[in-house]
């Protein structure tokens, strides 16, 4: 996944999970894995980030 927006602006939760998902910078590309846990925390920041499969 990759960050395509700023954070600026966004509630302190979204920005403790972006920090949690490892995404600190603007397009900055990071490999999860696929877990329970992982897709709740990108449905939580989804208007801000891009997901491939």
């Amino acid at each position: 996944m990759t960050l395509k927006k700023s954070k600026i602006g966004s509630t302190e939760k979204i920005r403790a999970t972006l920090i949690g998902l490892g995404l600190t910078k603007m397009n900055k590309t990071v490999i999860r894995q696929d877990t329970p846990e992982i897709r709740g925390m990108i449905k939580k920041v989804e208007h801000l980030v891009e997901v491939e499969d």
